[in-house]
């Protein structure tokens, strides 16, 4: 198959991305206070304290209401660095409104922000699949599903997540799905990646996140499985010619691989 035999809306999205990723490695050298430091946010890229990152979000930031109030609610959370942070998450949800996404599939639910970010942009019929074991973090957002009025589009699957996936192939839902996300226990990112990659439909996304590590990925330790397994799928994505890949230093680092 042709290397860019995809939809014309990949296309574009795609080649939006690499603009954006070459603005900001200008930007890094035009600002040399651009360092990397705490993970789960864009701040890992650009300092805590920069003007710019304020500005970025004042000037690109669109929140829905209801995602600020449990963005803010999870700050509180004594975990509550796990979220995704809002800039990555709003640009998961552009994903999924680019490619008009209607099946999604989430490993990795914590409070339920990214879940009800892309439920707000799918269709009335579309759903979230949303896959975790710990339901007690998802009560604190699972309120605000129904008072966003899309607490019907988001399947939650309290159970391991390869449980979860291994039952919609078995329940013939193969590439049937737009779009994935991948947050979950980094040990099993690579058997996430390989089920997810067969439940996407050609031209859809995986997202996968914390590819970076906090910058673990660069000395993984014998010892760090959760490190080595992000670096060999690291290392696995860039010669998987199943997809067309795109690395971005935002968060803690998020790599697109679109399916081919």
């Amino acid at each position: 198959m042709p290397l860019f035999s995809v939809p014309k809306e990949v296309a574009v999205g795609t080649a939006m991305l690499g603009v954006a990723f070459a603005t900001g490695m200008l930007a890094g050298k035009k600002y040399p206070f651009l360092v990397f430091g705490t993970p789960r946010s864009s701040r890992s890229v650009i300092g805590k304290s920069s003007p710019l990152w304020q500005y970025i979000l004042d000037h690109s930031l669109r929140e829905h209401p209801i995602l600020k109030k449990l963005r803010l609610l999870t700050a509180d959370h004594p975990w509550g660095k796990m979220m995704v942070s809002c800039d990555q998450a709003q640009l998961m949800a552009n994903l999924v409104k680019l490619i008009k996404a209607k099946k999604v599939i989430e490993i990795g639910v914590f409070t339920g922000y990214n879940a009800l970010n892309m439920a707000l942009v799918l269709p009335d019929n579309g759903r979230v699949i949303a896959c975790d074991i710990n339901e007690d973090y998802v009560k604190i957002g699972k309120p605000l599903w129904k008072e966003a009025g899309v607490e019907h589009k988001i399947d939650l699957r309290i159970k391991p997540a390869i449980q979860t996936l291994d039952e919609l192939l078995a329940s013939g839902e193969a590439e049937t799905f737009d779009f994935a996300f991948i947050d979950a226990d980094k040990e099993s990112y690579n058997e996430y990646y390989e089920k997810c990659l067969r439940l996407i439909k050609k031209g859809g996304i995986i997202a996968i996140d914390n590819v970076l590590w906090n910058g673990r990925v660069l000395k993984p330790r014998k010892d760090d499985l959760a490190t080595q397994s992000i670096h060999h799928l690291n290392e696995k994505l860039l010669r998987d010619t199943r997809v067309n890949i795109s690395m971005l230093p935002m968060g803690d680092g998020v790599t697109l691989a679109f399916k081919l």
